[in-house]
């Protein structure tokens, strides 16, 4: 059996993406059969390999067959080294030549999961890519899928996991109670079951979210729980899934961090990021459930303010790659049925 081909996307030029990508490939066990390809610039793989103090041994890629262990796919110079600011639409366009890039190679089968570097949505947009929302949908539209979610998840220092499906992902929160809909919240609790079953885990036990403070109050505080959430989960139930609430969202995370449950479904986007965030700030990981291939990234930003220093922590890209390493060896990775 050959072994895996990763795609990394640099993601934007002018943030950490780049240093902490050759980072986490430093660190990687050299017995680890997997193969990596930099979707991105050859002179900036160098520049911070050099820079680092690295040692390397990076090589074009010119076809999945051809040798070396870490291979770089020169997709456009794009000679930025940080640190970036903010809007700039030359390193937009880099960030998102190189998306395109490995997730067409990963639509071919080439590579076997894609693993994306933080971008900035300011810089894209100015690049001319007015209708850019996240580095998810874009992907997504990509693949001709429309049934997604976006799963966050990471462990703290004693190996205690939380894993979060969205069933928003990036609005106004003011938006949120007119866009949520009961389909969106079945799509995310089926794919949080799934994710399960990919993971290899024993059990697929879902907490699903209120929207409102103490999940609404009995329709005091709002009445999503009644009319949306509640017929959903119970239709979940009907058809064996093991789905519980709503339940008001402070209280279950800290049940599901305690084990009582295997996945979180939250309702909008800081909802469950921020426990994720306090539980695994630097280990957190975004995993996109849908696509026809495996997608992941670091969950964090392009972190500007300390680009080019070479002191941005790699852990969320370590984590980033690993799953995704995990995913393409046990064959669990398809993520769309």
């Amino acid at each position: 059996m050959k072994p895996p081909v990763i795609g990394i996307a640099l993601g934007d030029p002018a943030g950490v993406g780049p240093e902490i990508a050759l980072q986490a490939l430093a660190a990687e066990p050299v017995a680890d059969p997997t193969r990596f390809v930099l979707i991105g610039s050859g002179d900036l793989c160098r520049f911070w390999n050099e820079k680092l103090g690295l040692r390397l041994m990076l090589s074009p890629y010119d076809s999945p067959l051809a040798p070396g262990k870490i291979r770089v796919l020169d997709s456009g110079v794009h000679r930025f080294f940080g640190p970036g600011k903010s809007g700039d639409p030359q390193v937009g366009h880099a960030a998102m030549n190189w998306l395109a890039e490995g997730a067409k190679r990963c639509l071919s089968g080439e590579f076997a999961a894609l693993v994306t570097a933080p971008v900035n949505k300011e810089a894209i947009i100015n690049a001319g890519y007015s209708g850019f929302t996240g580095q998810t949908e874009f992907l997504a539209e990509m693949a001709g899928v429309s049934r997604f979610a976006m799963m966050l998840l990471g462990c703290d220092d004693r190996a205690r996991w939380l894993r979060v499906v969205l069933a928003t992902i990036h609005l106004p929160l003011r938006a949120v109670a007119d866009r949520l809909s009961k389909e969106k919240i079945e799509l995310a609790i089926e794919m949080a079951a799934k994710s399960c079953q990919w993971l290899g885990l024993a059990r697929a036990r879902i907490g699903v979210c209120g929207l409102n403070p103490h999940a609404g109050e009995g329709g005091k505080l709002g009445t999503e729980e009644i009319e949306i959430i509640t017929p959903v989960v119970q239709a979940a139930r009907a058809q064996g899934l093991e789905a519980i609430g709503p339940i008001a969202a402070d209280a279950l995370f800290h049940q599901a961090f305690r084990g009582d449950f295997d996945v979180v479904v939250a309702m909008y986007h800081d909802q469950g990021l921020a426990p994720l965030k306090m539980v695994a700030f630097e280990q957190g990981i975004n995993w996109t459930l849908g696509l026809p291939f495996i997608r992941t990234s670091p969950d964090h930003g392009t972190a500007y303010n300390i680009a080019g220093q070479g002191v941005a922590q790699y852990s969320s890209m370590t984590a980033a790659i690993r799953l995704a390493q995990r995913l393409a060896a046990s064959g669990t990775g398809q993520t769309r049925d």
